[in-house]
């Protein structure tokens, strides 16, 4: 008897490339990205947590956002952010859909205004992963565990990478990925 295939982003993850792109993510091309700084060396993983409308799942939203064809109509809040030029490197979904914006050699605009470690322009040498969650809510068990995979691969590729959330590289600006975020949780699948 056969299984139908899972649609890409929700098989299981192969690797990351050479050329920064990781097989078995759904890939959706995002133009807010540019080349990072010459000679810079991706060191850090920034972790994310995003929900359009706010506190709200599912639907085409954040992936409108990060490909610059949000409807400001839509909903009221989006009247507000539908100009901003944003993207991450990933998103994970409720269900660990797992999407891929931007290869991880170029410089996807997730961070912001950002300060790792006195090192200004976290952009510059970085890897953003954005979880479909808020401040509200738990995070899913699915999600932690495409995390863990996925981060898994980028150590591979780059050994000794760093992990912090938003909130640590723009204290005061940002909260996500928000007190929910079980970093405990993801420490331990990373262990296994």
């Amino acid at each position: 008897m056969k299984t139908a295939a899972r649609p890409a982003g929700r098989r299981g993850l192969g690797e990351l490339r050479a050329d920064g792109w990781l097989t078995g993510a759904r890939r959706v091309d995002t133009p807010n990205q540019d080349l990072r700084p010459a000679g810079m060396e991706v060191d850090l993983v920034v972790i994310h947590a995003i929900s359009l409308p706010p506190d709200q799942f599912g639907g085409p939203y954040i992936e409108q956002l990060f490909t610059n064809c949000l409807d400001p109509a839509a909903h009221e809040y989006f009247a507000g952010i539908a100009q901003l030029r944003v993207s991450a490197h990933f998103l994970i979904r409720r269900d660990a859909t797992l999407l891929q914006f931007a290869s991880t050699r170029a410089r996807a605009w997730h961070a912001g205004a950002s300060n790792w470690n006195g090192r200004e322009r976290c952009n510059d040498f970085s890897i953003g992963i954005e979880l479909e969650g808020c401040d509200t809510q738990a995070f899913d068990a699915a999600q932690y565990r495409r995390l863990a995979a996925l981060l898994r691969r980028i150590r591979r590729r780059h050994p000794g990478i760093a992990l912090a959330g938003h909130s640590d590289i723009a204290p005061g600006r940002k909260t996500d990925p928000g007190p929910y975020f079980d970093w405990a949780r993801l420490q331990g699948l990373l262990s296994r």
